[in-house]
Formats: structure tokens, sequence, C-alpha cells
């Protein structure tokens, strides 16, 4: 990793992860009274020990342009409850059919598919609760506020994060052209990504001009992300991953590395945080947290 001297990104991450936990952790319900369960089960997902790569780069977004992390918490914080909703439904048995989520038992397999569906419900409609809370609107412009608001659901909707999930369903065995995974990769995983960093920036007052550049970085951020799953997925070790490893194989699913090959699919992963970083030169040192989190997109072991 590209690391200049003075500055600690493992350090970096586990403050924004905490902050962004003691976030959740406040302004989340409590599960008290007749939905117990229901909040039970969303708060086991949502506490269950994610790396918080979403809120980060909003955080690290408001902050490349001038921003306080704190203005943007609960965007950062409705940007993973999205996430974890996304995730309870992948692993359901009508879609990914999966029994491990970062080491623990999958949702559904703690509190059943249909407590495990509303748990996703709740988590999503939660976050669009959060952004509209004064909590926000205290913090963001209202213009702001809205155009984030209207990227984030545009991300995790059918133009989006959805859209890419039922094609990876409807792909399944089936032989894709690279366009196909492109198009998967980009709105299941990338979409949400992009939008984390584009939103913080836009929270924080950034001009047009300067959110374009994030823009380009998310995409190509967001897209290696998602091939650097495929590798680990193929390479990856299951204890480290918290889920089994050759999942993709065999559910053949549309990977990278099944279109195009594992050398091939690395080498454009490299290529695209390469590009990702140089979105970035104009700025200072105040976005070498972003620049850090595309070098470590490909380093993750999980």
């Amino acid at each position: 990793m590209v690391n200049p001297m003075g500055f600690d990104f493992k350090g970096y991450l586990g403050e924004k992860r905490v902050q962004v936990d003691s976030a959740l952790d406040e302004h989340f319900p409590r599960a008290d009274g007749l939905t117990a369960e229901l909040i039970e089960a969303m708060r086991y997902s949502l506490f269950a020990g994610g790396k918080r790569l979403r809120p980060i780069l909003c955080i690290a977004g408001a902050e490349a342009v001038g921003g306080a992390g704190e203005q943007v918490l609960p965007v950062a914080c409705a940007l993973e409850l999205i996430h974890t909703y996304s995730l309870i439904h992948d692993d359901l048995p009508l879609m990914d059919d999966d029994d491990l989520r970062r080491g623990k038992p999958t949702n559904h397999k703690v509190f059943g598919e249909a407590i495990a569906l509303l748990a996703g419900d709740g988590l999503l409609t939660e976050a669009f609760s959060l952004m509209t809370s004064p909590y926000a609107i205290k913090n963001i412009e209202p213009a702001s506020l809205l155009e984030v608001i209207q990227i984030i659901a545009v991300a995790a909707g059918c133009g989006g994060m959805v859209g890419g999930q039922v094609v990876d369903m409807q792909w399944e065995g089936r032989n894709a052209e690279f366009e196909t995974v492109k198009f998967l990769h980009t709105h299941k995983t990338g979409a949400m990504i992009r939008a984390s960093v584009t939103s913080g920036a836009i929270a924080a007052g950034a001009q047009a001009s300067v959110v374009q550049r994030f823009s380009s970085y998310g995409y190509k951020i967001g897209l290696a992300f998602q091939i650097s799953d495929d590798i680990l997925d193929v390479e990856g070790d299951s204890e480290i991953m918290g889920k089994k490893a050759g999942a993709d194989e065999e559910k053949g699913k549309t990977t990278y590395p099944s279109v195009l090959g594992m050398d091939e699919s690395k080498k454009i992963q490299d290529a695209l945080v390469q590009e990702a970083v140089q979105d970035l030169k104009v700025f200072g040192e105040a976005a070498e947290p972003l620049r850090q989190i595309a070098y470590y997109i490909i380093e993750r072991k999980k």
C-alpha cells in the first residue's frame, strides 16, 4: 500500500468505525414491547461486526472537501442501514440461501425467514427516517440533503443495487457476456459505494465539479470492490472472510474470474484503483483517507 509517512490508516478506520457504531447505537430503536423480536433481529445484523466501509466513505468524502464527520453521520448511518438490509435479503433461501455472514449464523437462521425479511424492510425504511430526522436537518442544508436522499434512493433501487441483484439471480448458471457482468457489478455493489462518497461531499457543500470527481472515484472503487469479492471467493480463507469460499462457482454465479479469468480480473481491478487515485490528484492531504481506501480494496482479506 502506498502510504505517506504520518498517516495512520488503520487508526483512521478504527476511529471512524467507533464513531459510526456509537451513532447507530444511539439513534437505533431498542428491542422493547410487541415488536421486540423484530428490533432484536435488526440489531443482530446491524451490529454483527461489519467493516462500515460505506459510512466511512461518506465521512471521508465530507472531510475531503472541508466538512466534518459529525455533520454527515445521519447519512453515513443510513447507508449502513441500507447495506445491512441488503445482506439480510441476499442471504434468504429464495436468494443466495447462505448460512453464515461475518462468521455468524445469518439472520433467517436465527429469527426465521419471515422476521428476517421484515427486519430488512425495517432497516431500509429506518434509513430514510434517519436522513429526514431533525438530527440530519440541523447539520445539512435542505437542498443538499434532498439531493443526497435522491442519489441514495436511486443507488439502492431498481436503477442500482436491486436491479443488479435481479441480474445476478437471472444469470446464475448461464454464460454471460462481459458487459453483463460489468452491469451486474456496477449496479449491485458499485452503485451504493459511489453514492456513499458522493453523498458525503454533497452533504458537506461541495461544488458540482468536485462531486463529479468523487463520483468517478466512487464508480471505479465500487467496481474494484466487487471484483475483489469475486477473487476472494476463489482464493480467500473461509474463516477469515466469515463466509463460505467457493460459493460463487458452486451456484454458477456470473463473476469477473468466471468470464475473464483470474489474471485479467486482477489487472482490471488494479487499473481501476490506480485510476481512482488519479481522480483525487487535485486534492490535498484531506483526501488521503479516500486514497488509502482505494488501495485497501485490493489488499483486504475479507
